[in-house]
């Protein structure tokens, strides 16, 4: 059973650098959950039209949206059977990342403004994206910022459409893992940070050091933050990457849309000795062997749960 969020801060993007009441909510809030609001983001238009499409996108016939049914070779597209913690999610997803001018594997409906308004979304979310970083990192005392880059070209977004009854026929059940208990069973993101666009029914929760699990409430024209796995590598765990899931719908469907904000494929995964001036508790590692990892998981249901940072610690810290 969870409770109302005691401690989920509402941060105004705009003005928060300059506001030590701000700072200070901020920083509790990624110590102790990864989690917190923002308003003021400034991409309210964007927001809006995305609802619209991804509501007609999920609308559409089964066989429609099988048409851009993604592979291990184009990992990008329509998605009815993941996996999260090797149960079934209640969810239907929708994969892009920004177009490249070569070697593009996005998968688009035929409808031309679908396309458009999603990678005009795209890119009004990779800006908000990096001014959060840029907040999160003040938070942390590092406004020289030498070490923590998210990239767009590294970057995903999904959107998610959580149905109440299972869309899988009969036969497609008995091929694939049973349902779970939950809607989104509990894991952390692996990048940096996810923006996450979440309708008015309600469903998020987070868990809290504190308080155990938590309700993330809904908020008018307002972005939820999580931190990933990234962030508490590079901060040697003095943040936390945001553990959550999903209830199980009852009676309305849900939607959400996350852009997850991920580091340069190079970028080397290590604490960071300005933030934290204790002996590091993680061993070096890229985005790309990480990330990489995870992919290898979810397609290849290797029968084990997905790559965690906790395969990179140090055994003994203080060596």
């Amino acid at each position: 059973m969870a409770m109302k969020a005691p401690n989920v801060p509402i941060i105004d993007l705009k003005n928060a650098s300059n506001d030590e009441k701000q700072i200070q909510l901020l920083d509790a809030a990624c110590r102790d959950h990864g989690f917190f609001i923002l308003k003021n983001h400034g991409m309210q238009n964007q927001i809006d039209h995305m609802w619209k499409l991804s509501e007609w996108f999920f609308s559409q016939d089964r066989k429609d949206k099988l048409k851009l049914l993604r592979s291990e070779e184009i990992p990008l597209g329509f998605y009815d059977r993941e996996l999260t913690k090797q149960k079934r999610d209640l969810k239907e997803v929708f994969d892009f990342m920004e177009t490249r001018t070569e070697h593009d594997i996005n998968q688009w409906p035929k409808e031309g403004s679908f396309k458009n308004s999603m990678q005009d979304f795209f890119i009004k979310s990779s800006g908000v994206a990096n001014k959060t970083l840029d907040l999160i990192l003040t938070c942390l005392g590092l406004p020289e910022n030498n070490y923590v880059f998210g990239d767009s070209r590294t970057s995903n977004a999904r959107l998610n459409y959580y149905p109440v009854n299972d869309p899988l026929s009969d036969l497609e059940k008995n091929k694939v893992n049973e349902l779970g208990d939950m809607a989104l069973h509990h894991h952390t993101d692996p990048g940096i940070l996810t923006l996450l666009l979440q309708d008015m029914t309600g469903g998020l929760q987070a868990k809290s050091k504190e308080h155990g699990w938590i309700d993330i409430p809904p908020e008018k024209n307002s972005i939820v933050v999580n931190l990933g796995d990234a962030m508490q590598v590079w901060t040697n765990d003095n943040y936390v990457a945001a553990i959550h899931r999903v209830v199980k719908r009852t009676s309305d469907p849900r939607y959400s849309t996350p852009f997850f904000f991920n580091p340069k494929s190079e970028s080397i995964i290590e604490p960071i000795p300005e933030i934290s001036k204790e002996n590091p508790i993680y061993r070096p590692f890229t985005w790309k062997q990480y990330i990489q990892g995870r992919i290898d998981d979810n397609y290849k249901d290797l029968g084990q749960d997905d790559i965690q940072i906790s395969n990179f610690k140090i055994s003994n810290p203080q060596a």
